[in-house]
């Protein structure tokens, strides 16, 4: 017997589809492994998908389209740099291409600038001045908490999910779509406290582009790690 997954509309990435880091959050949440989740079309808003495990993995489906697959993924090889302050990654979300320039998806749900206040993560991730690294602070919301009142996964893999983006964009906006997500979760996190967000290059290829996040609790501890791919479109 498979399962139902509904991405609701509010918190979507391009404006007609799921955002991919939430949308492979609730996908992980039904597995019992680190997901290595790959897109394979947008994912539909406002309509119940149906998740099955089939021969290994967990697959989605809107009808008989294949939307993602997720199956055993490893973060281990994911070298993660060391974090940068609160007051460092606040600095460099200043620079945040949506504040300068623009971007493709202003009403994303994690890194729209159209959103308002409580109505999106407002992860707005610039460049570390002198650094490869691009960085955002966040406090989480106390709406993202569950019942343990600890935030709930699907939020923190989409709190990783789009830092990657502006990594792999560099200082030119232009729409990329995610293709691939792995994500480990270490910590918990807690609402209210002040975390970080990184993001790197790992490396591009034509419009391909790989790389990497990582979360830092308000201890400045390693809470969680994430390597994507992504396309640019």
């Amino acid at each position: 017997m498979g399962k139902k997954i509904t991405v609701h509309n509010h918190f979507h990435g391009p404006p007609e589809s799921g955002n991919g880091g939430y949308s492979c959050g609730l996908i992980d949440a039904q597995t019992d492994y680190v997901s290595e989740i790959t897109l394979r079309k947008p994912i539909p808003l406002d309509r119940a998908l149906d998740l099955r495990e089939e021969a290994g993995a967990h697959k989605m489906w809107d009808g008989e389209y294949l939307i993602a697959t997720a199956k055993p993924g490893d973060c281990s090889d994911l070298e993660v740099p060391d974090s940068v302050s609160f007051e460092q990654a606040l600095e460099a979300s200043k620079g945040y291409l949506g504040f300068t320039q623009g971007t493709a998806f202003p009403t994303c749900f994690v890194c729209g600038e159209d959103r308002t206040t409580g109505e999106g993560l407002h992860v707005f991730a610039g460049r570390v001045a002198d650094s490869h690294l691009y960085a955002s602070p966040w406090v989480p919301a106390a709406d993202l908490a569950g019942e343990s009142g600890m935030v709930q996964p699907q939020f923190i893999w989409a709190a990783l999910d789009c830092p990657g983006a502006y990594a792999a964009l560099g200082d030119i906006p232009r729409p990329v779509l995610l293709g691939r997500m792995t994500a480990e979760l270490i910590l918990p996190i807690k609402t209210g406290e002040k975390c970080v967000l990184t993001a790197w290059l790992i490396q591009q290829e034509g419009r391909k582009s790989w790389s990497g996040t990582a979360i830092f609790n308000e201890q400045g501890e390693l809470a969680g790690k994430a390597k994507a791919i992504w396309f640019e479109v």
